[in-house]
């Protein structure tokens, strides 16, 4: 039996460029993207996901433990890994359902935040996926998430 994949983190950016917020639950809308985040718009990359396996490689890279969200990313789920193959696939948590349109391609800004993140973020989808909202749903720490074809 293969282990459960969980969400293990929700977090949102009240205006372009403020650090990441986290919080236990929150509400994930095609409306809005995030509850409170500034960049929920909707699009391609309205929230972005990212593994924890993938996180704590790159930090094993660098010989470093840094804290998810300076990713900038939205959610963390743990017990899975992102790859080439997820596009199009969804993402479901509770009643929310996420498309997966692309990677998140790491930026100069990790670099700000780490010297080396953007290279360490860079193989392997590290860097976590981009999706658009396709259902609306509540979410919260510790629910199940299904990635589904």
């Amino acid at each position: 039996m293969s282990t459960p994949i969980t969400l293990a983190g929700i977090a949102f950016r009240p205006k372009a460029k403020a650090p990441m917020q986290t919080k236990t639950t929150t509400m994930i809308t095609k409306v809005a993207g995030v509850d409170d985040d500034s960049r929920g718009k909707p699009g391609k990359r309205q929230v972005t996901v990212l593994s924890a396996e993938q996180w704590q490689r790159a930090c094993d890279e660098l010989s470093t433990l840094l804290p998810w969200t300076i990713r900038r990313a939205n959610l963390l789920i743990e017990g899975f890994e992102f790859d080439a193959s997820m596009v199009g696939k969804q993402i479901k948590i509770g009643q929310l359902i996420l498309l997966i349109t692309r990677e998140t391609d790491p930026c100069h800004r990790m670099d700000s935040q780490f010297q080396g993140l953007k290279q360490a973020l860079t193989p392997n989808w590290r860097g976590g996926v981009c999706c658009t909202v396709l259902a609306d749903g509540r979410v919260k720490i510790g629910d199940l998430v299904q990635v589904i074809n």
